[in-house]
């Protein structure tokens, strides 16, 4: 047993997790914790034990004492004279008691109550706290602007939005864990499973639509204070955390106070950062998580349709396995159970092998033992065609070559036309859109370059990075720049196609063709 420096022996407040009663224990520990948030101190044995009534947790007086006096032993508990209900000598030498929580005690109490309920934290994927972010970043963004900003404001407005994040990246974190217990569940009651497919992936698309809208505003924000003065309002944070700084016998520990919060804060906003802005070569936390749970919807999909198939009757190789055990289990005798193994599996012994000639007359000059070791004896000697088939000849006919020419020509055929609809659909777009055009005069677009213009439009505009009114990028094949910049005031755009009208903010278009260029170049 460890001791402590003056003798004592080392407090083991720890021990009661894994004692023979330790649900008697936690118990009264507990009855002690939720003392303690009354601002109570002191506990009678009597009032313990109505504690334990009310948690229907049957417990004697005697078994009571013991356990509150082992649990003093650990060092979880302090026991001091109870005298106040004294009126006889005889009652002044029995023993009574008041128990109280000691510091080890509650720690442990803390610690374990924090292990239980991270343990049990299901999460949620907090659209609120991204509203709340965007709220206090507005806030900061304010403050950042006035010449003298109010370091309390400030503080308070840092603290509560680093809250908001910890909340936000904890429940995340803790729902695309339970989210992946769930996937992963085989045995699960069809309809419970069912029913909670359909909320929880309605669930998802909604967060996942706050995030993508959400995401942008506070990506935008948080560029807008890196513009700014966001080093003044870290400095301010940390300075006012340090004026609260204790001394510690040197002249200098408000300054060492004051870096240690302001390197905190630096961590912190850059965690801010990483969250929602994709740096070179590493991927935002938004666009991670926002990837996971729309991955997590086609894993839910296949779970259902795998349970699907299971009440439909379909094969199950684990319920097959299962059924065989039974079998076996089952089985009378021996014989029966190798001959179930013989159907199941199909392991004969292997009489359809044969001994050659040469086999034949090895063996008669040099025979072999009937006690040696298969691993010993020489090997006998087979032809390929027979270990693999378990015949000499092959049987049946050769296959017959198939003639793919015709489905050779027209596929070559389709691409060729799909190259040309393409060319037209591209040389239709640089006629309109070759020099700088707004969006609202492109006028009517077939289907073949107006599918060629939504998907041009679609890598201009993601390509396009938060707070840029100008974008130009060139499409994966290399064949064309598109640049792409915003219209102040612009209104609305529309253009007409034969499936419909597609409307959006007027932008103005400019579409260059590289391939064109190319060759006239060359020519």
């Amino acid at each position: 047993m460890s001791v402590t420096s003056d003798g004592n022996p080392a407090p083991r407040p720890f021990a009661h997790v894994h004692a023979a009663n330790s649900g008697l224990y936690r118990a009264i520990m507990a009855s002690f914790a939720a003392a303690k948030r009354r601002f109570t101190v002191h506990l009678r044995p009597e009032d313990v034990h109505a504690a334990l009534r009310t948690s229907e947790l049957p417990c004697d007086h005697q078994a009571l004492i013991d356990a509150l006096g082992q649990l003093c032993e650990w060092g979880n508990l302090r026991a001091d004279p109870d005298t106040s209900r004294v009126t006889t000598v005889e009652e002044f030498h029995r023993a009574r008691f008041l128990y109280q929580l000691t510091r080890e005690g509650e720690a442990a109490e803390t610690a374990l109550a924090t292990y239980d309920t991270a343990l049990g934290r299901r999460g949620a994927l907090q659209s609120v706290a991204l509203t709340d972010i965007i709220t206090h970043l507005r806030v900061l963004l304010t403050l950042v602007d006035d010449p003298e900003p109010d370091d309390a404001r400030v503080h308070l407005s840092l603290m509560a939005l680093a809250g908001r994040f910890q909340d936000l990246a904890d429940n995340a974190q803790a729902f695309m864990g339970s989210l992946q217990n769930v996937i992963d569940l085989h045995d699960a009651d069809l309809d419970a499973f069912l029913s909670y497919k359909d909320r929880l992936i309605e669930y998802l698309e909604r967060f996942i639509k706050d995030l993508v809208s959400l995401g942008t505003e506070i990506a935008t924000l948080i560029t807008e204070l890196n513009g700014h003065r966001v080093d003044l309002l870290l400095d301010l944070a940390a300075g006012r955390e340090a004026a609260d700084a204790a001394p510690d016998g040197t002249d200098d520990y408000r300054e060492r106070a004051f870096a240690g919060q302001r390197m905190l804060w630096s961590e912190r906003w850059d965690g801010f950062h990483a969250w929602f802005i994709t740096r070179p070569g590493r991927t935002s936390q938004a666009t991670m998580l926002r990837n996971q749970a729309r991955s997590a919807v086609p894993r839910l999909l296949a779970v259902v349709a795998a349970l699907n198939d299971r009440r439909a009757g379909r094969s199950d190789r684990s319920a097959d396995f299962r059924t065989l055990a039974l079998w076996f289990a089952q089985a009378p005798d021996d014989a029966a159970r190798h001959a179930l193994w013989r159907a199941a599996f199909g392991l004969h012994s292997s009489r359809h092998l044969t001994i050659g000639a040469d086999t034949v007359e090895a063996r008669a000059e040099q025979p072999v033992p009937a006690t040696t070791s298969w691993s010993a004896a020489p090997p006998i000697e087979i032809s390929p065609r027979l270990r693999k088939t378990g015949s000499y000849e092959r049987r049946g006919r050769a296959n017959k070559v198939i003639d793919r020419s015709e489905q050779r020509r027209y596929l070559a055929e389709l691409a060729a036309k799909e190259a040309a609809q393409t060319r037209l659909a591209r040389a239709t777009l640089v006629a309109k859109a070759g020099s700088p055009v707004r969006l609202s005069d492109l006028g009517a677009l077939d289907n073949d370059a107006f599918r060629l213009f939504v998907n041009l439009l679609g890598d201009a505009l993601a390509a396009k990075a938060p707070g840029c009114a100008e974008v130009s990028t060139t499409t994966t094949d290399g064949s064309v720049i598109v640049r792409l910049s915003e219209v102040p005031d612009g209104g609305l755009a529309e253009i007409h196609t034969d499936t419909g009208v597609f409307r959006g903010p007027d932008h103005l278009l400019q579409i260059e063709d590289l391939i064109g260029t190319d060759q006239q170049i060359r020519s």
